[in-house]
């Protein structure tokens, strides 16, 4: 144990990996997503693509654990039953292109998602009509796909959400149920394939303590009244993520 610690403790970029997912934190707290999209691009910068994955899924247990409790009477969890219920087939599929994949394809693929999601929420996209049980199967089957192939767990069901007429607790409850759900599906499926090594599950208890605070923080920070904040400030903030992600630096 005190071997792999020190390992972990000299992994490149680590303190720069416990920024991003202490800002990460925060904005899960307060708006119910953000995780990945903050983390994953910065964290490819010092990770392999199926190493980023399987720390950013055992990172988000402490506090999915920690804020479930309100999401669950905020949002609806029959509908995002029947998202995680697709999720759950088409995971596998994302898993099997990013084995097969390039790591600087799949780099160039996280920052098309995620730049492109973020140009649509910006762009103001709205939707008024009502999504039936095989519009979710499809969000749902689509978010599982890009999930298992870019650790980006969140950007389709986030948009769908975001771009929707449901009210800010509504949205935040939904989001936080789907993300741990999905989380815990990928965790199975990357334990199945033997990607889950001591290393890395050392390395995401330490990522666990600052992203544990501040989720807490930020969802004590939370105040519906304040939707239009917190949404441009998740926007700045994935933005700059995207940025400083982009395989171009290297």
């Amino acid at each position: 144990m005190p071997e792999i610690l020190s390992g972990v403790l000299a992994t490149p970029g680590l303190v720069w990996l416990c920024f991003a997912i202490g800002v990460a934190g925060l904005v899960r707290g307060f708006t119910g997503f953000g995780t990945a999209l903050i983390v994953v691009p910065v964290a490819n910068i010092f990770l392999s693509p199926k190493e980023v994955i399987v720390v950013i899924m055992l990172t988000g247990i402490a506090s999915n654990a920690a804020i479930l409790r309100r999401a669950w009477r905020q949002g609806e969890p029959k509908e995002v039953g029947f998202l995680v219920l697709a999720a759950l087939v088409t995971v596998p599929v994302g898993l099997m292109l990013l084995d097969r994949l390039d790591t600087d394809t799949v780099r160039w693929i996280i920052t098309g998602v995620a730049a492109g999601m973020l140009a649509a929420l910006i762009a103001g996209w709205r939707y008024s009509r009502a999504i039936t049980r095989p519009g979710l199967l499809a969000i749902g089957a689509a978010a599982g796909i890009v999930g298992g192939l870019t650790g980006l767990t969140g950007p389709v069901v986030i948009l769908f959400y975001l771009s929707g007429q449901a009210a800010v607790q509504s949205v935040r409850g939904n989001t936080i149920l789907f993300l741990a759900a999905l989380d815990v599906v990928l965790i199975a499926n990357l334990l199945w394939q033997g990607a889950v090594t001591a290393e890395l599950a050392m390395l995401a208890v330490v990522m666990s303590v600052p992203y544990l605070i501040t989720t807490l923080i930020g969802q004590a920070l939370f105040d519906p009244t304040r939707e239009r904040l917190y949404r441009w400030a998740a926007y700045g903030v994935i933005a700059l993520a995207v940025i400083s992600g982009l395989p171009l630096w290297d």
